[in-house]
This record gives structure tokens, sequence and C-alpha cells, in this order.
């Protein structure tokens, strides 16, 4: 009998495309895919490794002349907020996070596809149809779960945490949940709301909640030098970045 892939899983190598963070570079993947019943374990080894997920297909890059890519995870027991991100948590204390199922929603997809319009117009996700955001839920076979932004009831900040919230989505986030940390895989938000940073909101409120659930890391995915794209990542500290001698802790880049 064959073994499933998930006892020796199988990799492979994409070609070469024009790279979306560094001009005049090329990126290439290495994937795998996460499938059966030990998808979840896979996933997280994959993670500490410096993969990211998306649908069943885990990935990181490969590419032939740049190393620029680096994976980095904060680390959440020792996490303070700066003055500036103290103001960014206090502009969205009217708005509360709920974990909700991975399960498809037309208030998300409608949510998804207007945030794509506004922030990603040229991205290869900006033609993606119910269909395919869909999959994109639901095709996992890990541990996931889906966080739900809306305004606090009453908008009284001072409501407990059990609070759904009321009103229209406002964010949400798909996130990974490992066995040491919260990898958040993909998130989105309301581009017409212009006083909450929710970029930086929900990763603080992954923080939070990893605190709240015992775990030391929130996973970011990768971070780029000279890429202003991705130059927010480094406001989070202390983290830690993944090198040739493992993950080193890298406060202050």
């Amino acid at each position: 009998m064959t073994k499933p892939i998930t006892d020796n899983p199988q990799f492979h190598l994409t070609a070469p495309a024009p790279c979306p963070y560094l001009p005049d570079q090329e990126e290439r993947k290495v994937f795998t895919h996460l499938v059966g019943e030990r998808a979840t374990f896979l996933n997280d080894v994959l993670t500490h490794g410096g993969f990211r997920r998306s649908q069943n297909i885990a990935y990181r890059p490969a590419c032939d002349t740049c190393r620029s890519c680096t994976s980095v995870r904060i680390l959440v027991d020792e996490f303070d907020y700066t003055r500036s991100l103290r103001r960014a948590r206090n502009a969205a204390r009217a708005f509360v996070g709920r974990e909700e199922p991975p399960t498809p929603s037309t208030e998300r997809y409608e949510l998804f596809r207007r945030y794509l319009a506004a922030r990603h117009g040229e991205d290869g996700m900006a033609d993606m149809r119910l269909l395919d955001y869909a999959l994109m839920i639901e095709d996992t076979h890990v541990d996931t779960i889906v966080v739900e932004y809306r305004h606090r009831a009453d908008n009284r900040p001072d409501l407990s945490e059990e609070d759904r919230g009321e009103g229209p989505l406002v964010a949400a986030a798909f996130t990974d949940v490992l066995s040491d940390g919260l990898s958040m895989v993909y998130s989105f938000f309301d581009p017409d709301i212009r006083h909450v940073s929710f970029g930086t909101y929900l990763i603080l409120d992954h923080i939070e909640r990893a605190r709240k659930m015992g775990l030391p890391y929130v996973y970011l995915g990768y971070w780029v030098p000279g890429s202003k794209k991705m130059e927010y990542k480094t406001r989070f500290q202390p983290q830690e970045h993944l090198g040739p001698q493992g993950w080193i802790r890298a406060d202050g880049k």
C-alpha cells in the first residue's frame, strides 16, 4: 500500500516569476500539500521551518539569487506597547473580535472583494470569485479559525470579551492555531474606515489572543528588508527571525 503524502511529503519547485516585493528580482517557491490526518502536525513542523500556508499548500521562497525573505515571529510574553501601538489599540476600542469556524460567508466575501479592489486591484487575487474564496476558507486540513471583527454592542469599549459585536463586518483574519503560536494566514478589512489602522490592530489582537491561550509566538510570515510593504512588521518587538542557525532574536530591526 502506498503511504499517505503526510508520511512522506513530496516537495515541488515553481518556475521563476517576477518578485512582488523587490524590483528586478525573480521568485521561486518550494511547496507541498497539507492533506490527510497528519496535516496539522506537518503544518506545525513546516511553519517552524519558515513555510507559509495557502489553502492546502505549504510553501517557502527558494529563489536562485536572493535570500531576502525572512520569517518573523513575535515573542508574545515579552511584547510591550510602544506609544504609537498604544494609540492604534485605543483607536480600535470600539471594535471586538469573535472566533468563528472556517466556513465561508457571503458577508465575508463581499468585504474581501471590497478590500481587494481598494488595496490590491492588480493583485492575482483580485479576480477571485465566490467559489475560489470558499475554497480558500474551507480547503484546509489544519486547525484554523476565523476571527470576525464588528462594533461592540452599543459601541461600549467596557463590555465583556464575550460580546459578539453588532452591525456589519469590518475586518476578518484567517488564522492557524499551532502548537506554539498563532499563524496569521490572511486578513482583510473595510477600506472605508480610515481612523483605525486595522492591519496593526489585528496583529495586536492576535498577540493578546496568543497570550491568553498560553502560546509564546505570533507568526507574521515574511519580512523583506527594503520592501515598504513589509516595514510594518518590524514595529512589533521583540521578535525572532529565522536564519541558517535557526530562530534568532532580532530586536529593533
